[in-house]
């Protein structure tokens, strides 16, 4: 291995575990079973450590990671399972490259979030994963391509949707 290549995996290395909450909000919300949340996190890691060399540090890179990790959970069901136009990388590189197992040690009422958050449509899925990130509407539309006002119309709708299933599962 040459020292170029080192360089990237170790720097890619750093920017993955500083950045890893951003994969596990995106596979907790698009998939329901470990397999897949595990599955799905490998794509992302691939098809982020397949554009790594394009990021343009002009921009934050939680924002360009946001963006990988979406578009590659919003396809992952699209695609069989058996996908044969998956990259034929090492899986063992990218776990030792990044360790993101899953977090399993959540609250109740976070796992019952990502549960709804989970039956949404794909796009106010995103909305919200990002919503919950903090990112400003304006982020959120530039990254959906939506507007900002749609942005927050659907903001304000999943939150009266969420609120009426916690008070639903209350009773």
């Amino acid at each position: 291995m040459n020292e170029a290549h080192s360089k990237k995996e170790i720097e890619f290395s750093r920017l993955m575990n500083q950045h890893k909450g951003i994969i596990y909000k995106v596979v907790n919300s698009y998939c329901q079973y470990q397999d897949d949340r595990q599955d799905l996190a490998q794509d992302i890691l691939t098809a982020m450590w397949l554009a790594i060399d394009k990021y343009n540090k002009e921009y934050k890179f939680s924002t360009w990671m946001y963006r990988i990790a979406l578009n590659v959970a919003i396809s992952f069901y699209r695609k069989d399972s058996k996908r044969e136009d998956k990259p034929n990388l090492d899986n063992e590189q990218f776990i030792h490259i990044a360790d993101l197992t899953v977090e399993e040690d959540k609250s109740q009422e976070i796992k019952q979030l990502y549960r709804f958050i989970g039956q949404l449509d794909k796009l106010n899925k995103a909305i919200m994963i990002l919503y919950l990130e903090s990112e400003s509407y304006e982020s959120i539309a530039s990254n959906l391509g939506l507007s900002k006002t749609n942005v927050a119309t659907r903001i304000g709708r999943i939150k009266a949707t969420l609120a009426e299933q916690f008070k639903d599962q209350e009773h």
